[in-house]
């Protein structure tokens, strides 16, 4: 790189008598050219004119060779054997979490980013419930690990020796959760007939030039199970049940980027800690580490000025941080949980997403402004100590 700055450098200070070579070459082959305004931009490049310009010039030259290096090393670093008999397969999961107490007999495993709000999610359903699982860390700029996947967003689960291809792949947080939640309520349905009461429905998003395809789940937050099988809860508990899941993905999941990127060094900070809290000191290498940390703060802190203005949050991020927890707690009507005297998957959902923040100075600042200390802490100590493991169904 600064090979061809110095090299850049020695045209432009020396553009006069480049200019005349060129006129010379032009004259020899005829060669007629319009008039441009390339002079002007050339006098933003020069070393008399304009020095801030320039200045920003290398900056973004810098950030965008960085970027474009570090993900080509990526790329080449990252080789596994893809194509295996069933997902994952062929991947050494990042870690294994094993409960003394789970009776499930599911082989999980969790594709996941460790600090991702819907990845967060799912893990505080499997600790709640004390279902062992694997988990493989998925890179967040090459995805390697989901190459095998169509779709392309985590978390996705799959599950080994179920179904006709001898594994299942269950997409979406909200579908994931509704499905385990289904079959822990009655066992005697399959988990692949399961899967198909949560029809994908796909539609293209996006410009004239640039569209994508996506998948919707309009019933992500149903549970699915016999007639003469019950819950023991009134039908207006259920709708309540899922109307605050479907709050958390739609609303407050999205209070959570403008505010732990707010600021430059918040962002920072906050990359710091997911690298802290995913372990990717020993799950990459340190110069993919570094790649992801500051292309990542940088990135994000843009796109969390982005989403500030998409969803329409005031001035001050905090100010709508700050109203999504006492709407929660107004939710809560008095009571330890959403759920009455045990986590449902509506709190499952919204612990699950806050600590996907709990170590930004956005969560300390939140639990310090509004009530939502004592159901977190009560919530957390339910999900640690796996509190949901080994229910009885009726």
């Amino acid at each position: 790189m600064a090979a061809l700055r110095s090299c850049g450098q020695g045209v432009l200070q020396n553009r006069t008598p480049f200019n005349n070579i060129l006129k010379q070459y032009d004259v020899l082959t005829g060669t007629v050219h319009k008039t441009t305004k390339l002079p002007l931009l050339a006098k933003h490049f020069s070393t008399k004119h304009n020095s801030g310009f320039r200045n920003k010039w290398k900056f973004w030259s810098c950030i965008i060779g960085t970027g474009a290096l570090g993900s080509m090393y990526l790329l080449n670093s990252q080789k596994l054997v893809l194509n295996a008999d069933y997902p994952g397969q062929s991947i050494v999961p990042t870690k294994q979490v094993r409960f003394d107490e789970d009776k499930t007999e599911l082989k999980l495993t969790l594709f996941q980013f460790v600090t991702c709000p819907f990845c967060c999610k799912v893990r505080a359903m499997l600790n709640y419930n004390g279902i062992s699982h694997d988990v493989v860390e998925v890179n967040s700029i090459t995805r390697t690990q989901i190459k095998w996947s169509k779709y392309k967003k985590v978390p996705i689960i799959v599950i080994q020796g179920v179904g006709e291809e001898g594994y299942l792949q269950v997409n979406d947080s909200s579908v994931i959760m509704s499905v385990l939640e289904s079959y822990l309520f009655d066992k005697t349905v399959p988990l692949d007939k399961l899967l198909t009461y949560y029809p994908a429905i796909e539609k293209k998003t996006g410009g004239r030039f640039i569209s994508r395809t996506v998948q919707d789940f309009p019933n992500r937050n149903f549970l699915m199970f016999q007639e003469h099988i019950s819950d023991k809860r009134s039908p207006e508990d259920r709708a309540e049940e899922r109307k605050m899941r479907n709050w958390v993905d739609t609303v407050f999941v999205h209070l959570i980027s403008p505010n732990v990127y707010r600021t430059p060094q918040e962002s920072l900070d906050t990359f710091n800690w997911f690298s802290q809290a995913g372990d990717w000191e020993t799950n990459f290498s340190n110069f993919q580490k570094n790649t992801i940390i500051y292309i990542g703060a940088f990135v994000m802190y843009l796109v969390g000025k982005k989403l500030k203005k998409k969803h329409h949050l005031q001035d001050d991020v905090r100010m709508s941080l700050y109203e999504g927890g006492d709407t929660w707690i107004r939710n809560l009507k008095g009571g330890k949980f959403m759920g009455g005297d045990k986590p449902n998957l509506a709190d499952l959902s919204m612990y699950g997403v806050l600590t996907a923040m709990e170590g930004t100075e956005a969560f300390r600042d939140m639990l310090s402004h509004t009530k939502m200390k004592p159901w977190f802490e009560r919530t957390k100590t339910a999900v640690n100590g796996h509190a949901g493991a080994n229910r009885v169904r009726e």
